[in-house]
């Protein structure tokens, strides 16, 4: 590919960049609606269980396209990826806001999913093909700077959009952006493909994208009012289990694998991106629940709530620069371990929220997770990749990358199958006066409870509904300090070693240290830079020699 020069650099770069805020936006502003969706004459009358397949749909597509979406650019070229990418995203985002019900939207959240994933990888591979080794970390830091954009402004610029108009309006935020980047991609941005395609692997996208609907299916089904017992709830995992497996198998097998399952070999590789899975779960979990303490609980408005995020967004763009330095001093076992035992500390205090708590402790709260998150993703992600071989460190992103994505799908349908089923037990007692089919309408959630007392005048019941959520929020919360807890012993075991060598992964690419750590709060994937001036490995392994040919 011809040398781009530095103010051409600077355009694509910005371009680059307004593709990556869309990314980031719309992973954090979907939370602050779904309060509204639960609303049948305000929103969709959606039910938990459909809430939780509008978040964790995303994330699941998201994971299972990203490997399609390298091998895609490296075939057709990058450029025509992200256009295509941003064209679905931005058609998909019409297409939730103008939702006529829970399925549809459910269905615009895949596509959205898909989109994203064409966008992220080609948009690191471009990045690699433009800049000169010299000039490319510093690009990567600019571009994963964009997180902290979007984890700030998303719930807030979410939260004024709902209080003054419709729920859809948190999706038509992204048309702008979509049609801003079209055009600049058409006129300035480069098509590098890489001249060793890698091949399609659709066995390997049809089983693991079956195996984990069958997963999420199973888990989010057992929630509802059926319960546990259900031969579709066990049929279903069992079913998405073993496509997983065969997709491991046949991965195991290919010489060329999408998703390499024999970097799990080497313990660090395996451990860190365990203790990042556990990560992302609770963070996403969380923000499932959260949404419903501050909006349903706690009555407040969707403006409000998004304010109330602020100081988590703040604390990971100060974590993450604190966290490496600490890193490169003490290791990643002892700094990124005690930081996620910190944030587990956290979702353990979440068991003092009630209705009445106050503010003031919810955000140092937050503000104290934050700065864990940030504190513990970006040394634990240059560990983890650096503990592969240079050849490898490609493969070992697009997995890192993957894991992360499935991690916040099992967060979403696991802690919000929890919550629907303690709830469903709490509340029971309150409503054994209710007429059967009244009580049925009633059970489902605490949404459907509190619109049940005042269809009925039953005042008392938004009490009982209210202190019930809050019990079955504190259980979620048990569970996912309890998995986080896990992932910071998992981390502390791997990398257990002497301070020379365990902090010398945490130096591998300081540059994007801070940007990656914000991009995590997300559930997108950050990404790594490995320090070869000789060859990009882009996210996916969407990338290829500095050397290749380019179609402009």
């Amino acid at each position: 590919m011809p040398p781009v020069d530095h103010q051409r650099q600077r355009r694509i770069l910005s371009i680059l960049v307004v593709s990556a805020i869309l990314i980031w936006i719309d992973a954090t502003v979907l939370g602050i609606a779904l309060e509204r969706l639960a609303d049948p004459v305000t929103g969709l009358g959606a039910t938990p269980g459909q809430l939780q397949w509008a978040v964790g749909v995303y994330s699941l597509f998201f994971a299972t396209a990203l490997f399609a979406a390298g091998a895609l650019g490296d075939r057709y070229g990058h450029r025509t990826v992200l256009m295509t990418g941003m064209t679905v995203f931005g058609a998909s985002s019409a297409w939730a806001a103008w939702a006529d019900g829970p399925v549809s939207l459910i269905l615009a959240r895949a596509l959205m999913g898909i989109g994203g994933a064409m966008i992220m990888p080609t948009s690191m591979a471009i990045i690699g093909w433009t800049f000169p080794p010299e000039r490319r970390a510093g690009a990567i830091a600019a571009w994963s700077a964009s997180a902290g954009i979007g984890v700030a402004t998303g719930p807030v610029l979410g939260g004024v959009l709902i209080d003054h108009f419709w729920w859809g309006s948190v999706f038509l935020i992204n048309l702008p952006l979509v049609a801003a980047g079209l055009i600049g991609t058409a006129l300035v941005v480069p098509n590098p493909r890489s001249p060793q395609r890698r091949r399609l692997d659709p066995l390997g996208l049809g089983l693991s994208t079956l195996g984990l609907l069958g997963v999420a299916y199973g888990l989010i089904e057992g929630g509802q009012r059926g319960g546990w017992g259900r031969w579709q709830v066990w049929g279903s995992i069992a079913v998405g289990v073993l496509l997983i497996a065969g997709f491991l198998f046949s991965e195991w097998r290919d010489h060329q694998p999408s998703f390499d399952p024999r970097l799990f070999r080497n313990r660090r590789f395996a451990a860190g991106n365990f203790a990042l899975a556990a990560l992302f779960l609770t963070v996403t979990g969380q923000s499932f629940y959260i949404t419903f303490y501050l909006q349903g609980a706690r009555g407040m408005t969707a403006l409000h709530a998004g304010l109330l995020s602020l100081p988590g967004a703040v604390g990971v763009v100060v974590g993450a620069p604190l966290g490496a330095r600490l890193a490169r001093r003490f290791g990643v076992a002892v700094v990124a371990g005690i930081a996620l035992t910190a944030f587990a500390l956290c979702h353990a205090l979440n068991i003092t929220f009630a209705v009445d708590t106050s503010l003031i402790w919810f955000c140092v709260v937050g503000g104290i997770a934050g700065t864990a998150i940030g504190a513990a993703v970006a040394p634990t992600t240059a560990a983890v990749i650096s503990a592969l071989p240079m050849d490898r460190i490609g493969a070992g992103s697009a997995v890192n990358n993957a894991i992360r994505q499935v991690g916040s799908v099992l967060g979403v349908a696991l802690l919000g199958t929890i919550l629907s089923n303690v709830y469903q037990h709490k509340i029971a007692s309150s409503l054994d006066d209710l007429p059967a089919a009244v009580r049925e309408t009633a059970a489902g959630s605490a949404e459907a409870t509190r619109r049940t007392a005042a269809a009925i005048g039953r005042p008392d019941l938004v009490q009982s509904a209210n202190d019930a959520f809050i019990q079955s929020m504190h259980i979620a919360a048990t569970v996912a300090a309890a998995c986080a807890l896990l992932g910071a012993v998992a981390l502390a075991w791997a990398f257990r070693t002497n301070r020379s060598d365990s902090a010398a992964p945490a130096t591998a690419a300081p540059a994007t240290a801070a940007p990656a750590a914000a991009a995590s709060v997300t559930g997108a994937p950050a990404q790594l830079l490995p320090g070869s001036g000789r060859q990009f490995h882009g996210p996916g392994g969407a990338g290829g020699t500095t050397g290749g040919r380019s179609s402009q």
